[in-house]
């Protein structure tokens, strides 16, 4: 797969992610991106070590999407853990 499916990949698996985990998370569209981008290749990695298979083969494969949302929600929760709440601990 190209740059721009894997791009594209991102947006939408780091999207559902956030859909599967709603709450409110600093950076936006670009850090969701980014979370999803990582994600779909910790996913295919996860599925591979794990299970064996190769997860990450085409962009309309089931195991794609699957591997990418599954590891777009861990990236998810791991940044959610690493920024915590400092945002919400400002003094006026």
């Amino acid at each position: 797969m190209g740059i721009i499916a894997w791009i594209l990949i991102g947006l939408l698996a780091g999207l559902i992610a956030k859909a599967l985990m709603p709450g409110k998370d600093p950076g936006g569209i670009i850090v969701t991106t980014l979370i999803g981008i990582a994600g779909g290749l910790l996913g295919g990695w996860l599925g591979k070590v794990i299970f064996g298979v190769d997860s990450i083969d085409g962009f309309f494969d089931l195991s794609t999407w699957i591997a990418a949302i599954v590891g777009s929600v861990i990236l998810l929760a791991l940044y959610r853990l690493l920024t915590g709440n400092r945002h919400s601990h400002r003094h006026a």
